[in-house]
């Protein structure tokens, strides 16, 4: 690889080889799985991510920000979710399910994922 920002070494075996994941993939596994849970109705990004998704540009790790330092991972998540969910236990939710699609997708430990909520989606009500 030639740039080496965000990427990060999981897996280092001398004989065959080195394994390295990029920050982003991280940030793709936590939107997805974040994206998975009940009453979560989309990530918040900022007006650069919206106004690319506007342009048919896909960023699949919109509203993820994601720190990795000695193979511990804190996430950052922003979310909107659908109105008349609870707000603390699908957070929650969110939480654990980011956690566990990071540490068994990639092997890094999770120490946190902080969730800001950014909106209510009133059009999807339950």
């Amino acid at each position: 690889m030639t740039d080496d920002r965000n990427v990060y070494t999981i897996h280092e075996n001398g004989e065959i080889g080195s394994v390295q994941i990029a920050g982003e993939v991280v940030a793709i596994i936590a939107g997805l799985a974040a994206t998975e849970v009940d009453g979560v109705t989309s990530m918040a990004g900022n007006v650069t991510n919206e106004l690319v998704s506007r342009l048919g540009m896909k960023n699949l790790s919109k509203g993820v920000k994601v720190n990795v330092t000695a193979g511990k991972v804190n996430v950052y998540l922003a979310l909107n979710l659908s109105y008349g969910y609870n707000i603390p236990a699908t957070s929650a939710k969110v939480q654990e399910k980011v956690k566990t699609a990071i540490e068994n997708m990639t092997g890094l430990e999770v120490l946190e994922v902080n969730i800001r909520i950014a909106g209510v989606d009133m059009e999807s009500a339950k």
